[in-house]
């Protein structure tokens, strides 16, 4: 089935991956493949009725009782990694508050130590992560994401990853080539 990508001024099908940019921007966000795989994982896998038939998130509870949040002054670790391959794309810090907008949502959302807010990543560059598998280590203080990396890249300079240098004769060398470059896709 194709669609056309109102952001992208394209076509495109389920075999290509889907829409690369967030629901917002998409006029036609009802058939957004995005927009419906992110729509049917929340009907599918997180939400139940209870006995009085209301929606609860009940995933998010259960588990949003379990992290310990407070080992970490609030903020807990997040591994990115994708989810076919294994490969680490990043590391970030979550709180109480990105952690439930990304099990609401089911795209990956963190709290920026830098700018002291909230983001969803991939808000400025499109390059959106969904969640396919969440996993948390023994001391309820650290996460994995394991996600699909929408857009090819989750290293804001443009690598597939942030971990795109390497430890060689005591300098770093860089690893790969940019996936885009990053004077292009932030322009602001």
């Amino acid at each position: 089935m194709d669609l056309y990508c109102e952001k992208y001024k394209k076509k495109l099908s389920r075999e290509e991956g889907g829409c690369t940019h967030l629901e917002e921007y998409c006029k036609f966000r009802e058939s957004c493949i995005v927009y419906y795989m992110t729509r049917e994982r929340q009907r599918e896998e997180r939400f139940e009725k209870d006995a009085s038939g209301d929606s609860k998130d009940l995933d998010s509870q259960k588990v949003m009782d379990k992290l310990n949040f407070a080992k970490g002054d609030g903020l807990l670790p997040a591994i990115v990694q994708d989810h076919q391959s294994g490969e680490v794309l990043m590391l970030a810090y979550i709180n109480e508050e990105s952690w439930l907008k990304t099990l609401a949502t089911g795209k990956a959302h963190y709290w920026s130590r830098s700018r002291n807010k909230l983001w969803l990543k991939g808000e400025s560059s499109g390059h959106v992560q969904i969640i396919k598998e969440i996993l948390v280590d023994c001391d309820e203080d650290t996460v994995v994401f394991r996600v699909e990396q929408i857009g090819g890249a989750a290293c804001h300079k443009g690598y597939r990853g942030c971990f795109f240098r390497q430890v060689k004769n005591g300098s770093f060398a860089v690893k790969g080539e940019p996936v885009f470059d990053p004077r292009e896709v932030y322009k602001n």
